[in-house]
């Protein structure tokens, strides 16, 4: 499945997930890649041993801030969906949700989120925004540590707001939990949705030429281990 698929197509919740032991295997949910797909991102992308610390990140945009991948969510961009009319949050928001309902051409204000991490569905209404976040599947704090420090200010703003690879809404709880970290540090609460993160952040290093460590590495192995 192609990798605007994995977005469209969300993950639903894993029935009975919940009662089976931690060694047991969990059927991957709809719309996961195969094994086989995995593999071949794997084989793809470069391991390094350990993530680089260059310095100098700095994403707020205030007077005297660095603003090193641009203005937040920001319509001015060549990503997909730039330049037409809406900023990336409601973008966002609109190619996930589910009965979306809008004000004018961009603004959602309402709809329902199936959480692509957990599986389950949260209901979005405008005036409760912070209950759902945009969250970077590879984090920009680990994409300028990992080669992103070196590009153009055009490609950083592009990584940053290129809703068809790089960005998924989830529960502010879930978004606030994974930080800054990747496959070797955090995964998905729900492993129904591993294989699911796997390709979605493979696919990323992959378009972007962004490296994964060697505990990244070791961990999404492990996860294609139990995709079908």
């Amino acid at each position: 499945m192609g990798k605007l698929g994995w977005l469209v197509v969300l993950v639903l919740v894993c029935t009975g997930c919940g009662v089976l032991g931690p060694d047991q295997p969990v059927p991957p949910a709809p719309g996961s890649p195969t094994r086989a797909e995995v593999a071949a991102l794997l084989d793809q992308v470069r391991v390094v041993a350990a993530r680089p610390r260059p310095g100098g990140y700095e994403r707020g945009c205030k007077a005297g801030q660095g603003c090193v991948f641009g203005p937040a969510w920001t319509d001015d961009t060549d990503a997909p969906g730039g330049h037409d009319g809406c900023d990336t949050r409601n973008n966002v928001l609109a190619l996930q949700l589910r009965e979306v309902v809008r004000r004018g051409q961009c603004v959602v204000v309402e709809g329902i989120l199936t959480d692509p991490y957990t599986g389950t569905d949260i209901p979005f209404r405008k005036a409760e925004g912070g209950r759902i976040q945009i969250d970077h599947v590879y984090p920009l704090a680990a994409a300028w540590d990992m080669g992103a420090a070196g590009w153009t200010a055009e490609r950083r703003l592009r990584f940053a707001n290129d809703l068809t690879v790089n960005l998924l809404a989830t529960g502010a709880s879930t978004n606030q939990s994974k930080g800054d970290d990747t496959p070797g540090e955090w995964l998905p609460p729900a492993r129904a949705n591993h294989c699911f993160y796997a390709g979605k952040y493979l696919t990323v290093a992959v378009d972007y030429d962004l490296p994964i460590t060697a505990a990244d590495n070791a961990a999404l192995h492990e996860i294609a281990r139990g995709c079908p």
